[in-house]
């Protein structure tokens, strides 16, 4: 699925727009013990439990394809008779009425999904008229098909806070009740998956809230399918495999690793020029490795050691060259670069000030006679006179109370 096709369907998770059929669940412990079951009709639910379940189906498809939300794609052994997909199947089928097959669900629930604390298990039902579109995005009045879907969530619940509250029965202030509160969901799937508008039982969209310890023993285990990485795990996977082979401890190897990093960042923003990424995304194989390698010079040895640890991680599921771009490091570093460059223009500048003050500072106006020479300022040359006093012929400088001069090296003041 791509984002077009998720936000599709998530537009009709609103309160006028919702057409949620049923809804059912299994609160679990931490013993792994089911505590209750409930279900009923999801139209029927009180307003503020109405808009929390909602709440909860729009938080089930957010965040980033390929980070949060993940394509994963059944085995065909799964869809045979005792199969994960086809117990998914099974469970569409009977509208999320038939108590047992729940139950068994519940059980695979409580078995693959690997949790310490208390959780909720949901589980909805949605039936989505959809329309023939037009290339344009048009909607027309007629109808494709009927895309009818599960969408299940896992949400953790836990213990409010401790504090004070008002003990209205006791009409004082007083320690307040802690409560087992369902926070966001931090796993869940939509299935069957809605890829090009349409049913595909072969694919589910799997969420994840935290995208760098997905609950995978889920992916694989709850739902048979094969393990995807998140953008988050690519990246760290890669980073971690460049800063182990050029040397942790070496402070070039940040550096080198950001330099990496935006020659990837430029040669991805190349490609997306040429290619619709969404079906022909930029990968990150062996060729592309070696040549951002080699542009930001590390040596041949260590190019050929990370080749061989991205091929041993990643396998066949080379991860996309966007996905171990950190887009937030390079905007840090890019304002680091420009800062130090800022400071050194103004260091130059103050500089440049103070050779050029050192320069007016002893910068003097000269007046000369045969054995005398006068250095003042430029301001004071204007106001130098010559006259005659006592039939002698004298130069005269205006002084005024408290003004120094330097005659033959020795302070006067007036």
């Amino acid at each position: 699925m791509n984002k077009k096709e998720v936000m599709e369907l998530k537009r009709r998770f609103k309160k006028d727009a919702a057409t949620f059929s049923r809804l059912v669940g299994c609160y679990v412990d931490g013993e792994h013990h089911k505590v209750c079951k409930f279900g009923g009709q999801f139209l029927t639910l009180e307003e503020d439990e109405y808009y929390k379940y909602l709440e909860i189906a729009n938080k089930l498809l957010s965040g980033t394809i390929g980070n949060n939300l993940l394509n994963l794609e059944f085995p065909i052994d799964e869809e045979a008779v005792g199969g994960r997909q086809q117990i998914l199947m099974a469970l569409r089928d009977c509208d999320l009425e038939n108590e047992d097959l729940l139950d068994t669900y519940y059980d695979l629930v409580i078995d693959t999904y690997d949790e310490v604390g208390n959780y909720l298990i949901l589980l909805y039902l949605d039936s989505y008229d959809v329309m023939t579109r037009t290339k344009d995005n048009i909607n027309l009045d007629e109808s494709e098909e009927i895309y009818k879907y599960l969408l299940v969530g896992i949400c953790p619940v836990s213990l409010s806070k401790p504090g004070l509250g008002y003990l209205e029965k006791e009409g004082r202030i007083g320690p307040r009740i802690r409560d087992w509160v369902v926070g966001a969901p931090e796993t869940g799937f939509l299935f069957p998956a809605f890829n090009d508008r349409s049913t595909d039982i072969h694919s589910t969209l799997f969420y994840t809230k935290n995208t760098k310890e997905p609950h995978s023993e889920f992916m694989a285990n709850g739902l048979g399918c094969g393990i995807e990485r998140t953008a988050t795990e690519q990246k760290m996977a890669f980073h971690s495999i460049v800063r182990n082979v050029l040397g942790a401890e070496e402070e070039s190897t940040e550096d080198t690793l950001l330099d990496i990093q935006q020659t990837l960042a430029d040669m991805a923003e190349d490609y997306a020029e040429v290619h619709d990424v969404e079906e022909d995304p930029f990968i990150l194989d062996k060729e592309v490795i070696k040549q951002v390698l080699e542009s930001s010079h590390v040596p041949e040895e260590k190019i050929t050691r990370i080749e061989k640890n991205v091929d041993e991680a990643f396998g066949e599921k080379l991860p996309q060259a966007e996905n171990v771009i950190d887009n937030k490091a390079l905007v840090a570093n890019e304002l680091r670069v420009e800062k130090l460059a800022l400071e050194e223009q103004v260091g130059d500048l103050t500089l440049k000030l103070n050779e050029k003050q050192e320069e007016i500072d002893s910068y003097k106006e000269e007046v000369k006679t045969y054995d005398v020479v006068l250095h003042v300022k430029p301001e004071k040359a204007s106001q130098i006179k010559s006259t005659t006093i006592d039939g002698e012929k004298c130069i005269v400088i205006p002084m005024k109370e408290n003004e120094n001069a330097t005659i033959n090296g020795v302070n006067t003041t007036i």
